[in-house]
């Protein structure tokens, strides 16, 4: 692997279908503002970079990215590429990943409007996030120990888990599908409408109207706190353990709570059940 160091580069397409390269300790800036400095590459690797320019790494086959910094001037930082690799990393750039697959993040700190759409395969562990429409139309995702805030995220996916996690996030997950989140906190108004087979386990999910208009929705052993308007129209069996405001036309399934302020049906075929259990009491439901 060749290896280019303590360089500055600024010119467009600087390093245009390179093979086997590190890049350390350079810098992409400079007053010809050129684009595109690492596209149609393969086998690159960039450690202790600084990013400022536009579309670094499109169309890119082998990356490896390590404490580096990519500035708010650095859009679209990679699109349609795979086999990445980015830890210890700042990613300031709005729609900083696009269109990839086989993706690794660790220990990053991202603060990117629409990062992550239609990614396919990403890992990503103690990560912080600030996004709006985060990670939409992506599948396969796993997320372990990541903080998220902004509006809109993780629409449309599909196929993902999400363990020990803390989302900040209003209209969450809606349109999801497969979806397993565990031993996570979800903060936000109107949590995964139109949701189809997603379940929390060990869970607290705060705010208003959540789960709403869901198929194979499950619920196991979770908190929901500051929650009213839940479930209306869905298909559901949940576990709640901690009060609930209110609860309005579940369409199917059971529902389980220690107390509920209010069931309201007012439409034709809410045949929901919903049973106040205490958690002493187990088998004393009414």
């Amino acid at each position: 692997m060749k290896m280019i160091k303590n360089q500055t580069f600024d010119e467009e397409r600087a390093l245009y279908g390179s093979r086997d390269i590190l890049a350390k300790d350079c810098a992409f800036d400079g007053p010809a503002d050129g684009e595109s400095a690492f596209k149609e590459c393969e086998n690159i690797e960039a450690e202790h970079c600084f990013f400022n320019l536009r579309y670094p790494f499109w169309h890119d086959h082998g990356l490896k990215i390590r404490n580096s910094r990519m500035t708010e001037l650095c859009r679209a930082a990679l699109w349609y590429s795979d086999h990445i690799e980015i830890t210890d990393t700042k990613l300031h750039g709005i729609k900083a990943l696009r269109e990839c697959s086989k993706v690794k993040m660790k220990g990053c700190d991202i603060i990117s409007p629409e990062f992550g759409w239609s990614v396919h395969d990403i890992k990503m562990d103690n990560c912080t996030v600030e996004s709006e429409y985060f990670m939409m139309r992506s599948d396969r995702l796993y997320f372990r120990n990541v903080k998220m805030t902004g509006k809109y995220s993780f629409q449309y996916i599909e196929d993902s888990v999400f363990d020990n996690c803390v989302f900040d996030t209003k209209d969450a997950f809606w349109h999801a599908q497969n979806v397993m989140v565990r031993n996570s906190v979800v903060k936000g108004e109107y949590l995964a409408w139109y949701c189809e087979n997603v379940t929390f386990e060990n869970c607290r999910i705060i705010g208003t109207q959540p789960l709403c208009y869901c198929k194979g929705l499950k619920l196991i052993n979770c908190e929901m706190v500051d929650t009213d308007l839940a479930f209306e129209r869905s298909q559901v069996e949940a576990e709640i353990t901690t009060p609930v405001i209110s609860i309005k036309n579940p369409l199917a399934g059971h529902i389980t709570v220690p107390s509920v302020g209010e069931v309201i049906r007012d439409i034709d075929g809410a045949d929901g059940t919903v049973s106040i259990c205490q958690r002493k009491t187990k088998n004393a439901c009414a």
